[in-house]
C-alpha cells in the first residue's frame, strides 16, 4: 500500500528564515525541531569561513594578474559555502555551481585542481569519482537533474548516502530546476536541493524572477518538504542543513532548503554590479557579513580567542600564498589538446585548423 500523500501543512517552510545569531552576533530563539550543533563544529567552521574569505580575494586577485580567466567570487556567502560541506559525510555526493569553489576547498580538493576549469582547462580539474564531487556546473541548474540521477542510483544500489545540489536563486528559473524537483519527489530520492538565493541572478532582481514569498515555497507543488534560513547564519544553515541531509538520508525522500544570503562582490570579474545595483544596499548586507556575526558570537560564548582569531588568519595568509605560488607556475599545456576527443575521426575543417595552428607556432618571430 502506498504511503499517504504529504499535506501542505508537513511541507511548508518555515513563515521567516530560520536564524540562531542576529546580524550583532547575540543568540536569538529558533523555531522548534532545529537543535544547536557542537561547539566543536561551529569552531571549525569558522576556521574555514577565514580561510574561504582569504582564498576568494586571493582568486579574485589571480583574475587581475591574468592568472585565471574568469572568478565569480562567493564573498559573503560563505556561510553557505562551509556548512553545506560540513552537513555531508565524506562518501555524500556534492553537486556544485562555477560560483562554489570555496565549498570544494573545504571539501579538501586541491585549490589548484579546484581553479583549474577558471583558468581556462578543459576539465574540471580534480577527480569526481574519488571526491564525491561533481564538477563545477556553468549552465544554470543542470546539475540538478545529475544530483536527481545520482541519489537515484545510491538508492537503488542500496546505499545511505546522499546528494546535496547547489543552486543560485537565479537558477530556480530554469526548467531542470523544476524537473529535477518533480524527478526527485516522485522517485523519494534522497537529495537536498540547497539555493542560495543572493538576490540577482547576474542583473536581474530576484522580484523580476519570481513573484512566491519565498523560493523555498517551489518545493510544496511537488511533495517537497522544505524550509527557509538565513544565510548569513552559519548556526541556522548548518543546523537546517544536518536536518535535510539526515530527512534525506533516512529515506523520507528530497529536502529543498533556501538560504537568503548575498552576494557582496559583482557576477564576476568581468560584471560591473554598479550599473545595477546600489552602494547603500551592499553596504547594508555587509554589516550582516557571516564571518564577522559567527566571530561575534564564538566570542561572547567564550569559544574563540584573540589568539584562536590570529591562528585563523595565520593559517588563511599561508594558504593564500601557496594558492598564489602555485597558481604563478605556467601550466605545461598542448595546444594540440583542442582538437582532442571533438569527433572520433576528424573532420576536414578541424585538420586544416590543426594545421593552420601548427603552422602559426613554427613560424618565426618578426
Amino acid at each position: 500500500m502506498a504511503a499517504p500523500r504529504p499535506t501542505a501543512d508537513d511541507l511548508l517552510p518555515s513563515p521567516v528564515p530560520v536564524r540562531f545569531v542576529a546580524e550583532d552576533g547575540t543568540a536569538v530563539e529558533p523555531p522548534a525541531g532545529y537543535p544547536m550543533p557542537a561547539d566543536g563544529d561551529l569552531v571549525e567552521a569558522y576556521r574555514r569561513m577565514v580561510l574561504g574569505r582569504r582564498f576568494d580575494g586571493q582568486a579574485t586577485a589571480l583574475t587581475r594578474q591574468g592568472r585565471l580567466a574568469v572568478y565569480p567570487s562567493s564573498r559573503g556567502q560563505e556561510a553557505c559555502q562551509i556548512a553545506g560541506v560540513l552537513a555531508l559525510r565524506d562518501d555524500d555526493w556534492l553537486f556544485p555551481t562555477y560560483r562554489d569553489t570555496v565549498a570544494l576547498i573545504s571539501r579538501g580538493i586541491d585549490p589548484v585542481e579546484a581553479l583549474t576549469l577558471l583558468r581556462g582547462g578543459w576539465h574540471c580539474g580534480y577527480d569526481p569519482a574519488a571526491t564525491h564531487v561533481a564538477p563545477q556546473c556553468t549552465p544554470l541548474a543542470t546539475q540538478t537533474v545529475h544530483a536527481v540521477g545520482m541519489a537515484d542510483a545510491l538508492r537503488r544500489k542500496g546505499e545511505d548516502g546522499v546528494v546535496m545540489a547547489f543552486v543560485g536563486d537565479g537558477g530556480t528559473s530554469e526548467g531542470d530546476f523544476h524537473e529535477a524537483l518533480n524527478y526527485a519527489a516522485v522517485l523519494h530520492a534522497p537529495v537536498v536541493f540547497f539555493v542560495q538565493n543572493n538576490k540577482y541572478a547576474i542583473s536581474v532582481p530576484l522580484a523580476k524572477q519570481t513573484a512566491a514569498p519565498a523560493l523555498a515555497y517551489k518545493g510544496i507543488g511537488y511533495g517537497m518538504r522544505s524550509e527557509q534560513v538565513d544565510g548569513n547564519d552559519l548556526v541556522a544553515v548548518l543546523s537546517v542543513l544536518t536536518a535535510a541531509v539526515e530527512h534525506a538520508r533516512s529515506g523520507l525522500g528530497p529536502f529543498l532548503v533556501e538560504a537568503h544570503t548575498y552576494r557582496m562582490d559583482a557576477h564576476t570579474n568581468a560584471d560591473d554590479a554598479t550599473r545595477y545595483r546600489e552602494a547603500g544596499e551592499v553596504e547594508q548586507w555587509e554589516a550582516a557579513d557571516p564571518l564577522a556575526r559567527l566571530e561575534t558570537h564564538l566570542r561572547d560564548r567564550g569559544l574563540l580567542s584573540a589568539e584562536d582569531v590570529d591562528s585563523a588568519h595565520k593559517a588563511a595568509e599561508e594558504f593564500a600564498a601557496r594558492v598564489r605560488d602555485e597558481m604563478n607556475t605556467d601550466p605545461e599545456t598542448d595546444p594540440f589538446e583542442l582538437f582532442d576527443h571533438v569527433f572520433a575521426e576528424p573532420t576536414p575543417q578541424l585538420r586544416e585548423q590543426r594545421a593552420l595552428l601548427a603552422s602559426e607556432l613554427t613560424a618565426p618571430e618578426d
